[in-house]
């Protein structure tokens, strides 16, 4: 494995502009860019105004559908993203006297977006006049086509990036479209679709035709950014903050609730780092193992009562997933330390494929072979047709994997069916007789990458002085939130002297440590794969953050370790 290395992220802007904060706190709000004390005010009137581009037509054309009582059908798509989406416009819709359904593609069948097939399977089980596409759209010219062709009009809500021209669709609301002006291209697709809610909301009301107060569903849209590791900037952080404080106050959808208590977590005390590790996988289980709808029902069920047993089923979903996700990876360490043996270092990305894997655990897969590995990583699973095969994609920082797939797909046409997504994150469909000859391509493609890209570094905010170590920074930290993707939760770095340590399930470290007179526990969880420790030795360095450890109704500070040497 490459030594990983450790440094201080560099200041962005100047930490005295921060008054009446600790100075490390000036610092860690400088090391993250932000330009002012007023991006601190995580207030709704400080969203930005809803300027996108194709915005105005789509409110008008879903507005004459409403008076009109035409059906209208939301496609959605079967991620946290795409649930919460497609919840938020038939909540609002409906509120507002829509008659709307939805659809969601079946992974296994029919793959992702607006597709040919999704029009006809539309127009034959709702008759509808109007489609929505929520989270997907941006790449579905046939789809459309179809759609068209079938007498349907068709209003595209997507915020995926694209380098092509849009589908003919009626309206097209999409801040990475070419031409759209919104200042922030970080919306999630749940954001897109909130901005178009929340102007046909304040449209209507202007005509005295309908009120409806769209941020009551504020909690559906923070739990999609966030599952989405959308970036975290200044508008985005709004959102996030106004939904969980939502979900805080129990005034929340019921299956967000529903899905807490089966997860044993206190909505009161939610961070919103728990939107992505708590309620999340559990949503995406549904479309990973069976079908969205159970996810999709579970935000829409009206009271606990309807929810409790949907939420009970997505938990049990989830728990397969974990299950069968296991055994993929396992399979996949078992291929890779082959390769390691034959080549005696990793490829430039991690290119895998199996018969038996499961398209819909392959993105996690992904993920976690490019966290373990700090390489780019495809992870390939059979389709159903038996011809093709399904990839999803993970990448490492400054390495844009949409792009390097159409590349790839410029370059040779014939290996790469479809694909779309984001820097971090893509999806890819070939046909299963080109694996090899793409693997090769691609692999070769990302080895031409800067080889410093390659070198995994761990950015910290530098070190806390011990008397700094204690609850009343945990508490700024905790009001400085949300943390997340491109704004991430403060870390440090330190030398401790070891007082005592012991092992928890034979996997888990836990340390006493000193810092200056100060005494402080330490946990490193799984440290037993990831860290070599030795008892002996009377110093350890640490890369941690900072968290409270509620035993027996004490609360105290505990550091949970991110990185460990000697």
């Amino acid at each position: 494995m490459t030594q990983i290395q450790i440094k201080k992220k560099p200041l962005l802007t100047r930490p005295e502009q921060f008054q009446g904060v600790p100075t490390f706190i000036a610092e860690i709000l400088a090391r993250r860019g932000v330009q002012s004390e007023q991006e601190l005010e995580l207030k709704l009137k400080n969203l930005l105004a809803p300027n996108l581009k194709g915005i105005d037509v789509a409110v008008e054309l879903i507005d004459q559908a409403i008076d009109q009582q035409k059906q209208i059908v939301i496609i959605g798509d079967y991620d946290a993203d795409g649930a919460t989406s497609t919840a938020l416009m038939i909540l609002v819709l409906k509120e507002m006297g829509a008659r709307v359904e939805y659809l969601v593609p079946d992974r296994f069948k029919y793959g992702y977006g607006l597709t040919p097939a999704i029009a006809d399977l539309a127009k034959q089980t709702y008759q509808p006049d109007l489609l929505i596409t929520v989270d997907n759209g941006i790449s579905s010219h046939a789809g459309v086509e179809t759609a068209h062709a079938l007498g349907m009009q068709v209003i595209i809500t997507d915020h995926h990036l694209t380098t092509k021209s849009t589908p003919a669709a009626e309206a097209v609301v999409n801040p990475n479209q070419l031409g759209c002006d919104f200042p922030s291209k970080a919306l999630a697709g749940v954001g897109v679709a909130f901005y178009v809610l929340a102007k046909l909301a304040s449209y209507r009301s202007q005509q005295a035709k309908s009120t409806c107060k769209v941020t009551q569903y504020l909690d559906l849209v923070a739990l999609g950014t966030y599952a989405d590791v959308a970036t975290l900037d200044y508008n985005n952080r709004i959102l996030i903050d106004t939904g969980l404080k939502r979900i805080q106050q129990y005034q929340c959808r019921a299956g967000i609730l529903a899905l807490l208590d089966i997860a044993k977590r206190d909505a009161a005390t939610l961070r919103a780092q728990d939107l992505g590790f708590v309620i999340a996988p559990r949503i995406n289980a549904a479309g990973r193992m069976e079908s969205m709808r159970i996810g999709i029902e579970c935000l829409l069920a009206p009271d606990l009562e309807t929810a409790y047993p949907i939420a009970q089923q997505l938990n049990q979903l989830n728990i397969e997933r974990r299950q069968v996700e296991t055994e993929m990876k396992q399979q996949a360490m078992s291929a890779l330390q082959h390769i390691h043996l034959e080549t005696e270092q990793l490829p430039a990305a991690l290119v895998m494929f199996d018969q038996q894997w499961h398209q819909g655990v392959i993105g996690i897969v992904a993920g976690r072979l490019k966290e373990q590995f700090h390489r780019p990583s495809l992870v390939f699973a059979p389709d159903e047709d038996g011809i093709h095969i399904k990839g999803s994609a993970r990448s490492i920082e400054g390495i844009h994997i949409r792009d390097m797939i159409e590349q790839v797909a410029e370059q040779y046409p014939h290996l790469v069916s479809h694909f779309g997504g984001h820097a971090a994150a893509a999806g890819l469909t070939l046909k299963k007789e080109h694996f090899d000859t793409f693997k090769s391509v691609f692999i070769e493609a990302i080895a031409q990458m800067d080889e410093d890209l390659f070198q995994p570094i761990l950015w910290t905010d530098g070190e806390l002085v011990a008397t700094d170590l204690n609850l009343n920074t945990l508490d700024w930290i905790d009001q400085l939130g949300p943390w997340g993707q491109k704004f991430p939760l403060p870390q440090f770095e330190g030398r401790f002297q070891i007082i005592d340590y012991r092992w928890l399930k034979d996997q888990h470290l836990k340390l006493k440590l000193a810092s200056g007179n100060h005494s402080i526990d330490a946990i490193a969880f799984n440290a037993i794969d990831r860290f070599e420790f030795n008892p002996m030795l009377a110093y350890v360095d640490l890369v941690y953050t900072l968290e409270r450890n509620v035993f027996n109704g004490n609360t105290s500070l505990q550091l949970q370790i991110a990185h460990l040497t000697q």
